[in-house]
């Protein structure tokens, strides 16, 4: 079911912006007055699962869920249609229309998906608020995990500040360390001050282990729940079952629980299981991974004081603005990642698998709304780039018209957007192919 939620809001998510995406070059179109031949959702290769004629324009539903494209008569585009590139060039066509015209035109899709993540962002700022975990409320420290130890992190240390410059909010700790270029973490701990240095590789461990510290929280585990093939079920347990100990250890925090089952994996331990004011013990025999599995309730805000800002109307429209400018600026900064040989960001590039998952498995409008804006953000900045095929691509070339003077030939355009679906498809293989191998390891 859970599977099933994801894929539901990924693809309205997709939907959505693809619309948008589109209706800026569509709008743009109409006001300089090129014929629009076709605005499709998805792509239509081969068959249409809908489609409707409405003035000079064919409106449509493909099936195949790569995006989506607005064809705009005249222009050399995806749709790859050259019979009509060999006619003379008619005055509602793309390419008989000004420099600037064809540049608006070509910048109107991502001038709207940077629109639209402002607007949803105001929109959730006047709706919800802002909460965040002020860093001095994070009581019980952090818990990390292998790779956060070989970095110089330990268990329960207080992070105090990044570059000795203090950080508001927790769950803004990793991105500063990962984005900004910083050398050093300050934490407390044993009472004493002491200086994590960070290099660079040490941030590439952390592009492959994004979760190298966490809170640390008190132990607790209701059983709400169990994985498919769980030793736990196998063994009896129950939902609703308490698991006060492991081979008559007990735990201060879950992290200590989770790292002890991991020096197991394989192996049988005996579970002390509270059920119903009875307690008695059970042999379980754990997973490859060290695992139980047995689910429990996530939600840790019980153990932690969250800060809560409400906004007024007008106070949400600069709150959305800065948030929209600081997300775009933050994924501009993961560029410099993923071309950096040292930290080897490409290595972490995911597909379709990727970007389903950053979706709950509980519908939750703040959090679809919230990954819908920042998905707008991406889909704007990913279409900008210098690529033939892409908006970037045809931007670059109509600016070199513009500042030499020299149109490029058709024959040109039509080969470079060759090229450029080619690097697209390798593009898309590459980062799915990641999400198909994460998936066995």
């Amino acid at each position: 079911m859970e599977v099933l939620v994801k894929i539901a809001q990924f693809l309205l998510s997709l939907s959505l912006l693809i619309i948008i995406h589109e209706t800026g070059h569509f709008i743009f179109a109409k006001i300089f007055k090129c014929r629009v031949e076709k605005f499709y959702l998805f792509f239509n290769a081969g068959f249409t699962l809908f489609k409707t004629k409405k003035g000079e324009t064919e409106y449509g539903i493909g099936w195949l869920p790569l995006g989506g494209y607005v064809k705009i008569a005249g222009m050399i585009d995806e749709s790859m249609d050259k019979e009509q590139m060999k006619q003379p060039p008619k005055p509602y066509e793309f390419r008989s229309k000004k420099a600037y015209q064809r540049l608006l035109i070509m910048v109107g899709g991502v001038l709207m998906n940077f629109l639209a993540a402002i607007i949803i962002y105001i929109g959730i700022s006047y709706a919800w608020g802002a909460d965040y975990l002020p860093i001095e409320n994070v009581k019980y420290g952090i818990a990390a995990n292998e790779v956060g130890e070989e970095i110089g992190f330990r268990d329960g240390d207080m992070i105090m500040s990044v570059d000795n410059e203090p950080v508001d909010d927790y769950f803004n700790v990793m991105s500063t360390i990962m984005l900004d270029d910083i050398e050093s973490v300050q934490v407390k701990r044993s009472g004493e001050l002491v200086n994590v240095m960070i290099t660079e590789q040490d941030i590439a461990k952390m592009m492959k282990n994004p979760g190298i510290i966490g809170l640390r929280y008190p132990y607790e585990l209701k059983i709400t729940d169990f994985s498919s093939d769980s030793p736990a079920k196998d063994a009896g347990l129950q939902k609703g079952d308490e698991i006060i100990a492991v081979d008559g250890k007990e735990f201060k925090f879950y992290d200590q629980f989770t790292e002890y089952l991991k020096q197991h994996k394989n192996e049988k331990v005996d579970v002390t299981v509270l059920r119903d004011d009875s307690r008695f013990e059970v042999p379980v025999t754990l997973t490859n991974e060290g695992l139980l599995g047995v689910r429990r309730d996530g939600n840790i805000s019980k153990y932690f004081e969250f800060a809560h800002h409400d906004y007024g109307f007008f106070e949400a429209i600069p709150a959305g603005l800065k948030r929209g400018w600081e997300t775009s600026a933050d994924y501009l900064k993961q560029f410099k990642l993923i071309f950096n040989r040292t930290t080897k960001g490409y290595e972490s590039l995911g597909g379709f698998i990727t970007i389903g998952n950053i979706f709950p498995g509980m519908w939750n409008w703040k959090v679809f709304w919230d990954m819908t804006a920042f998905l707008s953000i991406i889909l704007g900045i990913m279409n900008i780039l210098p690529i033939p095929a892409l908006d970037g691509g045809h931007v670059m070339f109509v600016l070199y018209e513009m500042v030499t003077g020299r149109k490029p030939s058709e024959k040109f355009l039509e080969y470079a957007q060759y090229i450029g679906l080619i690097i697209l498809l390798f593009l898309v293989l590459y980062a799915n192919a990641n999400d198909v191998i994460r998936l066995f390891r």
